[in-house]
């Protein structure tokens, strides 16, 4: 939903305590989205296999095709006959600032599913994404015992999880995923240091909206960081699902063999992509529009190494 104003203005800060809040939406558009099925969107159309796990409601059937016409393979997902998939509703201002409530609904079962349960299968790097918090650590503990290489993204749930959890999610993570706000909590609520971040996970990945991506990676002994800026947008539309086309660019980038900066480049095109599209997945994928807006953003060297992981 949107509402045409600003959430700053209708808060009275010596009254938040009572406050009571109802805002008139002038739009209302329902979209596909969570998080994993995002990123699995994102990794789907740029080409690589990405497998999606998860627990969804009966109305998934729907959804499911849209997903597997766009390259998921929802084989793994375990479907709940008796509650509705989960769901997000958001109302975004003028600011594209965003208040939302949250219904887990089968999410809340997804600690049924195990590592195990993913035996035979092909997998190069699991992504341990926002879900039940509870499934959220013990998938990553799993994760550890089989040696598999992980990332720990807690994005929205960074709010309810409390320190032990995720220093239990983040404890061996190949990267380590969030923006500047969930970076900041992260710290907060772990007790951790920069520096005892980075000796928990080997790469730290840190969006930070209009200023690009921060990059902390350990070469040997010594900590190198890089930061790389954005794909200057051609509008403003819709936040919601930025992060996630971030993480898919990034990742199809890194699993496909580019280099850190190459993959934060790739990830940036996307999560702009999504910026100037209302939801996450609506976006439209054209290759040589994507290597023009690689090349005017950083140069014909970056264009030239990312357009052969690039599909037609």
């Amino acid at each position: 939903m949107h509402f045409p104003g600003r959430f700053a203005e209708q808060l009275v800060e010596e009254h938040l305590d009572r406050i009571s809040l109802s805002f008139l939406v002038d739009d209302l558009t329902v979209h596909k989205g969570g998080s994993g099925a995002n990123i699995a969107f994102g990794l789907g159309v740029l080409g690589r296999s990405p497998l999606l796990v998860g627990a969804v409601g009966a109305d998934f059937a729907e959804y499911r095709k849209w997903l597997e016409a766009h390259g998921v393979d929802c084989s793994a997902v375990l479907v709940c006959e008796d509650v509705h998939t989960a769901r997000f509703v958001c109302t975004t201002d003028d600011d594209m600032r965003q208040i939302g409530s949250f219904y887990s609904g089968a999410m809340a079962r997804s600690g049924q599913i195990t590592l195990e349960s993913l035996s035979g299968r092909d997998v190069e790097l699991v992504l341990v994404g926002a879900t039940d918090p509870d499934a959220m650590v013990s998938m990553s503990g799993q994760c550890r015992e089989a040696g598999m290489p992980f990332v720990a993204d807690a994005s929205q749930q960074v709010a309810r999880m409390h320190g032990p959890e995720i220093r239990s999610l983040v404890r061996g993570a190949r990267f380590l995923m969030t923006n500047d706000y969930e970076w900041e909590l992260v710290q907060q609520k772990t007790g951790w240091t920069e520096a005892q971040v980075a000796e928990q996970v080997e790469i730290r990945i840190t969006t930070l909206g209009e200023h690009g991506v921060h990059i902390v990676a350990r070469d040997g002994g010594e900590l190198v960081e890089l930061k790389v800026g954005v794909v200057p947008e051609t509008g403003r539309v819709d936040p919601t699902g930025v992060g996630d086309a971030f993480r898919a660019g990034f990742l199809a980038a890194t699993t496909g063999g580019l280099p850190l900066e190459r993959a934060a480049q790739l990830g940036c095109l996307v999560a702009v992509q999504v910026l100037e599209t209302e939801g996450a997945q609506e976006w439209k994928w054209d290759r040589d529009t994507a290597l023009e807006r690689l090349r005017d953003a950083y140069g014909p060297d970056a264009a030239a190494e990312i357009g052969p992981l690039l599909p037609g």
